[in-house]
């Protein structure tokens, strides 16, 4: 059993940081600087990604925040009304995922490049960056899930519970690890970004079965689902219409490279 413990805030003078959003931008700047460095190894031109990040970021936190308060939790509108203006109090993974998608189709729909060109890329640095992200769900244990005596249980105070956090942060390294086996192989070049949706929402789906029914705050249901398992069937039909459909020829746009000195040409 693993014993529980809250990481504690850091503070700086007058500013609190919370440990959940210290693993939250460390996994935001892991994927950004993976998602780089992969995209120049295919020989992409990355500095659209770098200039997408901080929009991606923005919708992602905003949607997911708007996701968490109207599905998860809509008692928390009877708070204050400007409840809805509080984007870091309540993020949905899901949500976040979903303003992240809106931001790149508008986004790359706005520069005119294909977004397909640049998936594997995605795939190699959100699943990693993700992984890092979840840590911090672990870190405040703010995902519990029902009473157990699995060998991986939290000793959470009241009893030992599954902890949601640590098993999406164990699965998302796992499947880091696959993408970046098949990366190596050069298998399934191309399909990565939908091979990471089916293997994570198939994760998720069965997850969020072992969430917490009996305590005060807990997420919301419909029809016996959670809002994350609505995403996960979303997911997995992109995964799948991803992985199944033809692959167009690439036009991927390649890096600019340095003009070169006349005067220097031939010199070792």
């Amino acid at each position: 059993m693993i014993p529980y413990w809250h990481a504690p805030s850091l503070e700086l003078g007058p500013l609190k940081i919370e440990p959940f959003g210290i693993f939250v931008a460390a996994g935001i700047l892991l994927a950004a600087r993976l998602l780089g460095r992969q995209a120049e190894k295919e020989g992409l031109n990355p500095e659209p990604l770098a200039d997408f990040a901080p929009w991606g970021v923005g919708v992602g936190v905003v949607v997911g925040h708007l996701v968490h308060l109207f599905f998860y939790h809509p008692e928390e509108l009877s708070k204050s009304p400007f409840q809805i203006l509080k984007v870091w109090d309540g993020l949905s993974s899901f949500g976040g995922l979903l303003g992240g998608i809106l931001a790149a189709v508008v986004f790359f729909r706005m520069r005119k490049l294909r977004f397909s060109d640049y998936a594997d890329a995605f795939a190699l640095g959100v699943a990693p960056g993700w992984a890092v992200a979840r840590l911090g769900c672990f870190a405040v244990h703010d995902h519990p899930g029902v009473p157990t005596d699995f060998f991986l249980a939290v000793a959470f105070p009241g009893g030992p519970r599954h902890d949601l956090g640590m098993y999406d942060a164990i699965a998302l390294f796992a499947i880091t690890g696959v993408l970046y086996a098949l990366r190596s192989s050069g298998k399934l070049k191309g399909r990565l970004l939908p091979l990471l949706a089916v293997l994570y929402s198939i994760c998720r789906f069965f997850f969020d079965f072992l969430r917490a029914t009996d305590m005060a705050y807990v997420d919301a249901r419909y029809f016996g689902l959670t809002p994350a398992q609505y995403g996960s069937i979303a997911l997995l039909l992109y995964g799948v219409w991803g992985l199944l459909r033809r692959r167009e020829p690439g036009t991927a746009s390649s890096p600019p490279s340095a003009p070169k000195n006349p005067g220097t040409v031939g010199a070792r």
